[in-house]
């Protein structure tokens, strides 16, 4: 899906493509595939399989919950993207809501309130038939430019400017 857009400013364009070329770790390990990725909705899919299964068979609660925090997280880095804002998760509050087996989970990231030092996403992610599955919403802090996390500077769109 590609999103009309008469400027080429970061928070207007889907960077989709772009994150699928270049999935980190846990994106790429759980089949996360971004949909749309714009600085005021990010939408991804996963397609379940038995990685995500927990004992009972049905999708492990940490699987909604790093999705929501992954969608929400892209989105506040897109938008902070044009500050040169790096942002990091503060809190993830995720509920669930339906029992799930299989089939495709799609989740939907927008935003609720974006600061000067705060962001606040909501995110829903529903099952192959449209029904909610989950539901969450995460808050993170946008950071001065050049700020560290964890000993290292925060390089604000480094998965973005790969080739």
């Amino acid at each position: 899906m590609t999103h009309p857009s008469t400027t080429t400013e970061p928070k207007n364009e889907d960077f989709s493509a772009k994150l699928n070329a270049n999935l980190d770790g846990w994106n790429s390990s759980m089949g996360v595939q971004f949909v749309r990725a714009t600085a005021d909705q990010v939408v991804a899919q996963v397609q379940i399989g038995p990685v995500h299964l927990q004992a009972y068979g049905i999708v492990h609660g940490g699987l909604y919950s790093g999705l929501i925090e992954t969608v929400a997280s892209v989105g506040a880095a897109l938008y902070g993207l044009k500050q040169g804002q790096p942002v990091v998760g503060l809190e993830n509050h995720t509920s669930f809501l339906r029992a799930v087996r299989e089939g495709l989970l799609r989740a939907t990231a927008l935003p609720l309130m974006r600061g000067r030092r705060t962001q606040v996403w909501e995110v829903s992610i529903t099952d192959s038939e449209g029904r909610t599955a989950a539901s969450g919403r995460v808050r993170l802090l946008s950071l001065e430019p050049g700020a560290s996390v964890a000993g290292e500077a925060v390089a604000v769109g480094r998965a973005l400017s790969k080739k």
